[in-house]
């Protein structure tokens, strides 16, 4: 394995770092305007969202790309911590695979963030819908069972 393969895997290791942690702020803030709602604010966070998606969706190409080209040589092209398992003993084999432990790590914490906020995405329209409700029945709850259920005298 030539050194070539140790700098691309760098190259890339760096760069999905960065996007993760962008990803990470991006969720902590559309958290903290979920329980604190601000619609300018939040239309603000969406188009973040997007940019950060457009991101992710080019480390997974880039991914991919480092996989195939991986598989073509020869090499572990099942993920990346395999391949980085493949180059020679060294330091550099040391840091990266370290490096893609803490990418893994980065990911269980993003799909973590995004399931707080869809969580608490889902307790918000349960609350708002039951809101809803008071409002359109003007907070009188007809009872399920009763002595006037006309429903009762039929069969």
């Amino acid at each position: 394995m030539n050194i070539a393969w140790e700098s691309e895997l760098a190259d890339f290791l760096t760069q999905l770092s960065a996007v993760q942690e962008e990803t990470l702020q991006v969720l902590a803030r559309r958290r903290e305007l979920l329980i604190a709602p601000d619609a300018d604010e939040m239309t603000d966070v969406g188009r973040q969202e997007e940019e950060v998606l457009g991101k992710l969706e080019g480390c997974l190409r880039r991914r991919q790309e480092l996989l195939q080209k991986a598989a073509e040589e020869g090499l572990p092209c099942e993920n990346l911590r395999q391949l980085t398992g493949a180059l020679p003993a060294g330091r550099a084999k040391r840091e990266l695979s370290e490096r893609a432990g803490k990418a893994v790590h980065r990911t269980r914490l993003l799909q973590h963030h995004s399931l707080v906020n869809w969580v608490i995405a889902q307790r918000a329209i349960l609350h708002l819908s039951q809101i809803l409700e008071i409002i359109a029945t003007q907070g009188k709850m007809r009872p399920t069972y009763g002595k006037d259920d006309q429903n009762a005298a039929r069969g």
